[in-house]
């Protein structure tokens, strides 16, 4: 049997919806803005960008998208940013229609990075 999973970002993201797919594009521009010295993968089926280690990843979904900050700590420390936004312990979910802010994203991307310089890569 053939894998049938995309094996490049490019080819994930033009599988996806095109009601998705703009919302997924623009946030993967944000997170290169942040951090244009992370280098870009797959990483559970999922777009990932990679620090020494998995940074962030993002996915879309039947009714959704998820940016996953790789770190419950990231998504603790910023809940109150994240008042509007359905969140579970390390993901949070956005629309198309309701995208995450360009700071917010600046904001969480850069939380990360630090975790990841300071040692944290536990994703606690």
């Amino acid at each position: 049997m053939a894998d049938v999973r995309p094996k490049t970002v490019d080819e994930y993201l033009a599988r996806v919806q095109p009601r998705f797919r703009a919302a997924l594009e623009k946030l993967r521009k944000q997170i290169r803005a942040v951090v244009p010295e992370a280098t870009e993968g797959l990483a559970w089926g999922m777009p990932s960008f990679r620090l020494r280690v998995w940074l962030v990843c993002y996915a879309a979904f039947k009714d959704h998208c998820s940016f996953f900050p790789m770190s419950a700590d990231v998504v603790r420390k910023y809940s109150r940013l994240l008042k509007g936004f359905k969140t579970t312990k390390g993901t949070i979910h956005f629309t198309p229609e309701k995208p995450l802010p360009a700071s917010l994203v600046k904001t969480l991307v850069n939380a990360r990075v630090a975790e990841v310089k300071a040692g944290r890569t536990d994703r606690r």
